[in-house]
């Protein structure tokens, strides 16, 4: 133990020179005081797990203050120690910490049936609450969990995967939210030990197999870089990127690759002298080996929510295989690898600092909000564990903002991102200037604009089409609130506070959204695949964007659009050669179908979907059929919402290697048939 102790302070001392340990010390007497004959699973005594805790603290260069509450955060907990005592002996910012990691731990339970899922629920809501407060709390509890895995082999095989479990689900997540990758791979890791204990061996075995031909490959590539850079003048320092075993795994099979594959992805890191020289390095990279398109990232123009900077590049080697470089300053470094722990270090109370530590802690608080409107534990981890493991896309407002949207994100997230109201009245948006329905899967790089119409209200399918937690919980509140929904059998007491505006409306004017009036309804309704022809908008059912529409030739005022479920519709249209096809811009009418002929390569088909992936079609049925010798055609059919995007299909495939040609087959109406015959 007197040398764990000795490891902490030493560490304190290089990271927080001129600092009083007292606070330290203090910590130490009261913890072997409090915990004197408490041991844990393994037969060590519980003291040991606090010094740890406070070492990993230590060793992510966290300050004395924080490493003692380390110490502590157990002391409430598991011993007789009270809040009035810490109060006395350390102040208010030990205990106020203290008592945020112990409510985490401490729950009550009325219902001795309360799942282990809702359990888990609440104890990471409340989390998230006390993090909120005080950004300390979660540092703590992670460094804890990282202990706590690196001794799991104590414990029962049922606890370890339960743990296990969490561990990937939320908290190593966590770790990647904050920016903290060290904590986050060794989570994984461990975690990954205890779940799949013979693939992690397997892993292992082929990664050791393997390591003497990788470090060749790696200490030829280094020299190369490290010589370009030198001509080109870049102070820089070039190392390899090692995989942990998880990354490896989860590869395997979730990209469908093997062992070797994985392996020869080979992953480079230039950590530069400063910013600027990033892009020199970049210029330097690129001019040895030639970059795969599509695979550069520029993190530093665009950072990442959790303060992330660098530059990735892929490119392809004289073996033919590609490779990851990855190119940061060494302050960005610094963050990556300590993520918000470097910024609470050195932040010193300045509003620079302040703002970016509130930015990175502004998805922490949206969970929060949405947490709290949940109304039930029901499906919650379910919707955790999506919003922890979701990547990001980044996508700009009307005025330039950039706003950070889950991977698969459509513009009734990004709406209700906005504000609930603006997602409430929701009918539609621009992405590029260009109409798109709505669930449509955002791009990082679009600029969205959001239509609304006061006549709106969400719909059922709407829980179909978002992704975030938040929007899935306000569209539910909402149903229920107009009787689409059975109301929560047991709802959580909330304040109910008065409306500051009449019901229906959008409070305050975002410049993302824009209220559609009757102008924007007649630019945005296509008759029979036709715009700009006049028409009136049905009183009876008053259509908006959104609806499934149909057209109706009357003798006045000669053509009215309709709601395709409009009862009075139904009711008198009578004569179905008078019914057109309608639809808004942007809505998915057409059916085409477009026939890739090619020749049999390995890969082919999934390079033929990486360029159809930015086009943002949806394919309903596809086909592969062997024609002659070496032809091969590939046949498949999407929605589309209109011509122009047939023609960009057609010409992004006739460029992947070993396509001989690509051609339209047929386009379908795809509402026509199926309107008319409800006519």
């Amino acid at each position: 133990m007197r040398t764990l102790y000795m490891n902490l302070l030493k560490r304190l001392r290089r990271s927080s020179p001129g600092t009083s340990l007292e606070v330290v010390h203090l910590a130490m007497r009261l913890a072997e005081h409090a915990h004197y004959g408490q041991t844990r699973a393994s037969g060590e005594p519980y003291v040991m797990h606090s010094l740890n805790v406070a070492l990993i603290l230590a060793n992510l260069g966290l300050d004395p203050v924080t490493c003692a509450a380390g110490i502590l955060h157990d002391v409430l907990e598991d011993t007789e120690v009270k809040s009035e005592e810490l109060r006395a002996k350390f102040g208010e910012d030990v205990a106020r910490v203290v008592e945020g990691v112990t409510k985490i731990n401490k729950l009550s339970f009325q219902d001795d049936h309360v799942t282990m899922e809702s359990k888990q629920a609440q104890n990471i809501s409340k989390m998230l609450v006390a993090t909120a407060k005080d950004l300390r709390v979660i540092m703590i509890k992670l460094a804890d969990r990282l202990h706590n895995m690196r001794t799991l082999e104590h414990l029962t095989p049922a606890q370890r995967e339960r743990i296990s479990r969490e561990t990937l689900d939320i908290y190593a997540p966590m770790a990647h939210r904050l920016g903290i990758s060290s904590w986050k791979w060794e989570l994984e890791d461990h975690a990954f030990h205890h779940l799949e204990p013979e693939k992690y061996k397997e892993v292992a075995r082929m990664v050791a197999m393997k390591r003497r031909e990788r470090e060749a490959f790696l200490i030829e590539t280094v020299a190369q870089i490290e010589r370009g850079l030198k001509e080109s003048e870049v102070r820089a320092q070039v190392i390899g990127r090692p995989k942990h075993l998880y990354s490896i795994y989860e590869k395997m099979q979730h990209q469908g690759k093997d062992f070797e594959q994985v392996l020869d992805v080979l992953g480079i890191r230039i950590i530069t002298h400063s910013d600027s020289e990033c892009y020199n390095a970049l210029g330097v990279i690129h001019s040895l080996w030639t970059p795969i398109p599509g695979r550069l990232k520029d993190y530093i123009a665009m950072p990442k929510l959790n303060m992330y900077q660098a530059i990735h590049t892929t490119v392809m080697r004289e073996n033919g295989l590609p490779m990851e470089v990855q190119i940061r300053s060494e302050k960005m470094d610094l963050v990556a690898r300590e993520g918000i722990a470097a910024h609470w270090r050195y932040k010193e109370g300045t509003k620079t600092a302040e703002d970016k530590l509130e930015n990175q802690l502004a998805w922490l608080r949206k969970m929060n909000d949405w947490l709290k409107d949940a109304g039930s534990q029901d499906g919650m981890m379910d919707t955790m564990r999506q919003e922890f493991k979701l990547s990001f896309i980044y996508v700009f407002t009307p005025k330039g903002q950039v706003k950070e949207l889950p991977q698969g994100a459509t513009p009734l997230d990004f709406a209700y991102m906005v504000h609930s109201h603006v997602g409430q009245h929701c009918i539609g948006a621009r992405v590029n200037n260009r109409m798109v329905s709505l669930r449509y899967n955002l791009q990082t790089g679009d600029m969205v604009e959001i239509l609304t119409s006061k006549n709106q209200e969400p719909h059922r399918d709407w829980l179909d089409v978002v992704v975030t937690g938040r929007a899935r919980t306000r569209i539910r509140q909402r149903l229920r609130e107009i009787g689409e929904l059975a109301p929560i059998e047991e709802p959580k007491p909330v304040e109910v506070k008065p409306r500051a505006h009449p019901p229906g409306r959008v409070p305050v004017k975002h410049a993302e959204v824009r209220e559609v009036d009757e102008a924007t309804r007649q630019k945005l309704i296509r008759i029979e695949g036709i715009k700009g022809m006049s028409v009136q908008f049905a009183k009876c059912c008053n259509p908006m964007p959104g609806h499934r529409v149909v057209g109706y030739v009357t003798k006045s005022p000669g053509l009215s659009v309709h709601r395709e479920d409009c009862i009075s519709f139904q009711r008198t249209a009578k004569d179905t050669r008078r019914i057109l096809t309608a639809a808004w811009e942007g809505e998915g009418s057409f059916t085409a179908k477009v026939r890739v002929i090619t020749r049999h390569r390995p890969n082919l088909l999934a390079d033929v979907t990486n360029v159809l992936r930015p086009l943002n079609i949806d394919i309903t049925s596809a086909s592969f059929e062997k024609t002659a010798p070496d032809r091969y055609h590939f046949d498949f059919s999407f929605v589309t919402p209109d011509h122009h995007t047939i023609e960009g299909v057609v010409n992004a495939v006739r460029n992947v290697p070993g396509v001989f040609g690509a051609s339209q087959l047929d386009v379908k109406e795809r509402q026509g048939a199926h309107m008319k015959d409800a006519g």
